[in-house]
């Protein structure tokens, strides 16, 4: 009998390489209802955010591997019957993620934001920006992902201190964070969504960051409470650069849009053709594993998500 895989469509689907014999491919178009036969799928790879599609998983009787095309599976969690394995694609978005970072990081210190609003506005106005080199950086989340962000940083004279959800040589506990958040200039957030880090960082978490200290949000916007982030920005005591919201997309009216000393973009840290390359690639093997009875990478548990160790997590 064929493995049956549907996958979301992308020119990068290239990048699988070839399969073994008996593995039938389909392609899930792009914005488009779920096609019929999809509900035979044995290997799924579905897209972001493909509500419609989840919604069938429970009707496909051969379901028994669902494969994320991203590091984090809160979206998908939900909607995987039990007895179907999950595994996610960590590893595959490190860099991108990580180049974001240092970018957000970069534009906000160097305040990039305001001088492209007085370049707008035809005003020449000089002043003393900060070296990035010799600050303290707070990365909460140290795994693969935070990894990669503090090779980064490191490398550009930034001190770096990780926070996990356990100590080990050099990288603090969890329960370590309220102390280390008032030494930190740059608080750097890579942990998965999960019970545990839903609104980690709520208004006692966010009134424990140094004043003027800059808040990096590349995981899951509501890993941030949102109303006290922005009593936060209005009040000038921390600025923040956000890839992601909670809620998301961002209403058009949402006072987030226009608070003071914060850097929006949507949602497109990890996305970049060179991790699209290494996400296909990956699926390539995660296939091929599967049809020849080897064990998958990247699998994920129920209890891993409950108590925030899977992923980036605090791990």
């Amino acid at each position: 009998m064929s493995t049956i895989v549907w996958m979301r469509d992308r020119e990068q689907r290239e990048s699988l390489g070839p399969l073994p014999d008996g593995v039938e491919l389909h392609l899930i178009p792009e914005g488009s209802e779920p096609p019929a036969g999809i509900v035979n799928a044995e290997f799924l790879v579905p897209p972001y955010d493909s509500r419609p599609l989840l919604q069938l998983l429970r009707q496909m009787p051969r379901l028994a591997v669902v494969q994320a095309i991203s590091a984090g599976t809160e979206w998908l969690l939900p909607w995987v019957p039990a007895g179907v394995t999950l595994c996610s694609a960590r590893g595959t978005r490190d860099t991108a993620v990580a180049e974001w970072v240092l970018a957000a990081i970069f534009a906000m210190e160097k305040r990039i934001p305001v001088f492209a609003q007085r370049q707008s506005e035809h005003v020449w106005s000089h002043e003393l920006l900060d070296e990035l080199a010799g600050k303290r950086a707070l990365l909460v989340g140290y795994g693969s992902i935070g990894r990669c962000v503090a090779d980064k940083l490191a490398a550009l004279g930034v001190n770096i201190d990780g926070v996990a959800s356990t100590a080990r040589a050099g990288i603090y506990g969890v329960e370590s964070l309220p102390e280390l958040l008032g030494a930190a200039d740059i608080v750097v957030l890579t942990v998965p969504l999960t019970p545990r880090t839903r609104h980690l960082f709520d208004d006692r978490m966010l009134a424990r960051m140094r004043p003027g200290a800059l808040l990096v949000n590349a995981a899951r916007g509501a890993v941030v409470d949102t109303d006290a982030l922005l009593a936060h920005l209005l009040a000038g005591r921390i600025r923040a650069a956000l890839d992601v919201t909670d809620p998301e997309p961002l209403p058009r009216g949402h006072p987030l849009w226009d608070a003071p000393g914060v850097l929006l973009t949507p949602h497109l840290a990890g996305d970049s053709p060179q991790a699209e390359d290494r996400v296909y690639r990956f699926i390539g093997e995660q296939i091929r594993r599967y049809a020849l009875g080897e064990p998958l990478h990247n699998v994920v548990t129920r209890a891993d998500e409950d108590s925030g160790s899977s992923q980036e997590a605090l791990s």
